[in-house]
């Protein structure tokens, strides 16, 4: 599933082709991906102004001139797609209708967006603006990690005393949101510490210096534009390349990156889900 630094690369890529246009035409081609679509969205989407694109976790919102919102999630394999931008940005034109296009929207200014998805776990709503942040996605979410509500004392309060692994905490939503399997394995290998280790041992130095590093992953994410496993394109149809540059995902058998360390990545599994480490450099 694309976690922020995926969510954020299609942000950007979206938002010259859509931010302060009018769409002309919505289409869409089936009732529902992971719940069904809102009532009449084709007729509620056209004709109004993207006033605003941004992204809250996982998700991508489009705030609109009805006062409305449109809730965008890609589930594990969706794409939104641009064709036909004027601007110069992109250099596809409108392709023919595929399989699995299932919300095709045209702008003003010549762009399409598609929002393409062969496994329908994705999602989209409408929701009315001023209350987007009670939708059963977004309402309890923790801070943005990129943000300023993000910092020592939030981290170390909340971790404070927790029996949980440091893998399980910063994968909890409710503590730090937007951020998943890749880039806490990423972020707790840069911190030195171990992910099955109790939050409430890590020592208060030590939660203090994830901050920093957490926010340097994500960044180095973005500027690569994301990572590209399985399905993640951009805006544009081109991949991310930040799994070229992993330090610990997806890397057992091979040797630690920090120079003089002898040991190979080795993967645990945890609720279900693989867990990358060193095992010397994260004791």
């Amino acid at each position: 599933m694309p976690e922020l630094p995926e969510v954020e690369t299609v942000r950007r890529g979206l938002a010259p082709s859509m931010e302060g246009m009018i769409v002309t035409r919505a289409q869409v081609n089936r009732p529902d991906l992971r719940w069904p679509f809102p009532e009449n969205m084709a007729q509620r989407l056209t004709g109004v102004r993207v006033e605003r694109l941004r992204r809250r976790s996982k998700c991508i919102l489009a705030d609109l001139s009805s006062g409305e919102t449109l809730l965008i999630h890609l589930g594990m394999s969706g794409r939104m797609l641009v064709s036909g931008d004027p601007l110069g940005n992109f250099v596809h034109e409108h392709p023919a209708t595929q399989k699995h296009d299932h919300v095709v929207l045209d702008f003003e200014n010549g762009a399409r967006v598609t929002f393409n998805d062969p496994r329908r776990f994705g999602a989209m709503d409408l929701l009315e603006t001023a209350t987007a942040d009670q939708h059963k996605l977004l309402s309890g979410l923790g801070p943005e990690p990129l943000g300023n509500d993000f910092n020592e004392s939030h981290l170390i309060g909340v971790l404070k005393n927790r029996k949980l692994p440091m893998k399980s905490a910063l994968l909890d939503q409710k503590i730090v949101s937007g951020l998943g399997n890749i880039y806490v394995c990423e972020t707790l290998y840069r911190g030195r510490i171990h992910p099955t280790k109790p939050a409430g041992d890590v020592t208060e130095k030590r939660v203090r210096s994830l901050v920093p590093i957490i926010r340097k992953v994500l960044s180095d994410a973005i500027d690569a534009g994301g990572s590209s496993l399985k399905d993640f394109r951009q805006a544009d149809g081109e991949l991310g390349y930040f799994q070229h540059s992993f330090d610990v995902y997806g890397r057992e058998g091979e040797p630690c990156h920090t120079s003089g360390c002898s040991a190979q990545i080795e993967r645990i599994v945890q609720s279900g889900r693989s867990s990358f480490f060193c095992p010397i450099c994260q004791r």
